[in-house]
């Protein structure tokens, strides 16, 4: 018989004690997946909103809990634009407020002219010009069946559809853009804006210019990129905390039915352990049968649980408001993390009934009843 035949022979001898073992670990493996994509959806849609109309970086209030609480003033606003370096400061007013059956429709306000310099992809009609006119998100205009000649009605104030527009990110596919004077109407927010979006001048370092705007007004930070976020939105560091913890978690709990799992196993065979180690079977092959055995449970527990992971998302993604603001991104690092896991579950949860069968002389081995 070979070793790896051997392996599974054991593996299938107490066929409910590993099923239940693979659905423990797999279980925490499936949570690690499902908030790694997630996670990875938020810092996608933080990444589009940072460089929203090709800005290198955005400035928003410093010290906001929330990002769509960023309020910056007219003057802050002039201020930035007025800095050496910058060549285009545009000021976006974001609304939160429900539409339809989408409860987080972001309502963008822009400057018309603004808008026009760095326009989304329109793919039908045009960009609002006039105060009561909107442009929606494809997502925005299919979910509700709408087209360019529509009226819409946001917070009780009617808006005429005069375009649909194409965006890579759902964030903004489910939203829409209007005038600013007619979003800080309808949002109540007078002569602020959430963030101003920075396009430095050519031969302008970025990074440079952001650090010289933090230093001179106090008040206002600057994003560069989604690891940045946490300076006006503290959701995504809450997320990596939360996933960190999880994964955490994940290892202790699934070694400790690994371990639970092994010392059973090695307790059952100690009579075989002494006739392989009468046969001429040294300690060092006796540990690796042993950590081999737990290494295939914990992977197959791997695949069971990525696969579990995926269809969590999916199952996530069916509930309509979550879908309106949540675009998973299925990186490789997400489904490496859930493998490492299994891996060092399995290494933690094996050394101990691995060093124990090690220790088990024949002589007493074979006297095990």
């Amino acid at each position: 018989m070979s070793f790896l035949s051997l392996v599974f022979r054991n593996l299938f001898r107490q066929r409910m004690r590993t099923t239940l073992t693979v659905v423990g670990i797999s279980v925490g493996i499936t949570i690690v997946v499902a908030l790694g994509a997630v996670t990875g959806g938020m810092k996608q849609t933080a990444a589009a909103v940072i460089r929203q109309g090709g800005a290198d970086f955005m400035v928003a209030q410093r010290g906001s809990a929330d990002f769509s609480f960023s309020t910056v003033s007219e003057d802050e606003w002039a201020q930035v634009a007025s800095f050496p370096g910058v060549e285009r400061a545009r000021g976006v007013l974001i609304y939160i407020t429900r539409y339809g059956s989408n409860p987080f429709f972001p309502l963008l306000g822009m400057r018309p002219d603004e808008l026009a310099v760095s326009p989304p992809e329109v793919v039908q009609g045009r960009l609002p010009r006039g105060a009561d006119e909107v442009i929606l998100g494809e997502s925005a205009a299919t979910d509700n069946d709408l087209a360019p000649g529509d009226v819409v009605e946001i917070d009780h104030r009617p808006l005429d559809v005069v375009g649909i527009f194409r965006a890579d990110n759902v964030f903004y596919s489910s939203g829409a853009y209007a005038p600013l004077a007619t979003v800080r109407e309808i949002a109540r927010k007078p002569d602020v804006v959430t963030a101003v979006y920075v396009k430095a001048a050519p031969g302008v370092d970025p990074a440079a210019l952001a650090a010289k705007i933090e230093d001179e007004l106090p008040t206002l930070t600057t994003v560069a990129s989604a690891s940045e976020y946490g300076k006006v939105d503290q959701g995504i560091e809450i997320m990596d905390a939360l996933e960190l913890a999880v994964s955490i978690l994940a290892v202790v709990l699934g070694a400790i039915a690994v371990m639970n799992t092994m010392i059973m196993a090695v307790f059952e065979r100690t009579r075989e352990f002494g006739i392989l180690r009468a046969v001429g079977w040294r300690g060092s092959r006796i540990m690796r049968l042993v950590l081999t055995e737990a290494l295939a449970l914990c992977l197959v527990a791997a695949v069971v649980g990525i696969a579990f992971g995926l269809l969590a998302v999916q199952g996530v993604l069916m509930i309509e408001t979550i879908a309106h603001f949540l675009e998973p991104t299925y990186t490789v690092g997400v489904f490496v993390r859930g493998v490492v896991i299994a891996v060092s579950v399995g290494l933690v949860g094996a050394l101990y009934p691995a060093y124990r069968a090690v220790r088990l002389s024949p002589m007493e081995a074979l006297r095990h009843e």
